[in-house]
């Protein structure tokens, strides 16, 4: 995953961090495909990989299961909490025989309050990390017909063009797009309707307004 994304992850020595800080900490190891923690269970502690790598993932309430990010050596996970969330809100899976420091959300928080230049590195170190994860998931989440036709529609509104770009274009048959971008006209139906429910765009009688959000699903190509 992530083999587009363009987002370094700032480098951050953990072990440095958490010593100088004297932080309460266990160091804990995992089996392979052995549950770190579950969706649902109280978001009470936070993670950093030493060895090996963790999934994170989602299930709906359909039962369906959606990976969230793919985590490895140098990488905290469980932050939530610090942020208050009082439940996880993903389940962290160990993919390959793991060890991971885990420090208590209370001792972590005193050490980030007080340790104000490594709280702004870590701070700095979460940004760039959540950056890439969100790049991941929309490189998940669209494919190169949608990649595509979102390009196409942004070139036609003058996106990227020193000239003002328009909101609303004339209404573009399925048929005609398809042909431009090798696809079907059922294709670009489902992707237009996509686009739509992500309210990327518009459709109405005047055409299809397009919304700056649709940029998101090309920027990170």
């Amino acid at each position: 995953m992530g083999a587009k994304g363009t987002t370094d992850i700032i480098p951050f020595d953990a072990q440095a961090f958490l010593e100088s800080a004297g932080a309460a900490r266990e160091v804990v190891a995992y089996r392979r495909s052995e549950t770190v923690f579950s969706q649902g269970e109280a978001g009470d502690s936070v993670f950093y990989i030493q060895t090996g790598g963790v999934k994170l993932s989602v299930v709906s309430p359909a039962g369906r299961e959606a990976i969230v990010a793919m985590l490895g050596p140098g990488d905290f996970f469980g932050e939530g909490g610090l942020a208050g969330q009082s439940v996880r809100k993903a389940t962290a899976t160990a993919l390959t025989p793991t060890t991971a420091l885990v420090i208590g959300k209370a001792e972590m928080m005193r050490v980030l309050r007080a340790e104000h230049e490594l709280s702004d590195r870590f701070i700095g170190y979460m940004l760039s990390r959540n950056i890439r994860i969100e790049e991941d998931l929309l490189d998940q989440l669209f494919d190169s017909t949608e990649r595509g036709l979102a390009r196409a529609l942004l070139l036609r509104a003058r996106y990227g063009t020193k000239e003002k770009p328009d909101r609303v274009l004339p209404t573009i048959s399925p048929a005609a797009l398809a042909s431009s971008l090798g696809s079907t006209p059922a294709r670009i139906t489902a992707v237009l309707k996509k686009f739509t429910r992500l309210g990327f765009i518009q459709e109405g009688s005047a055409g299809i307004a397009i919304n700056t959000s649709l940029l998101s699903v090309v920027l990170h190509d």
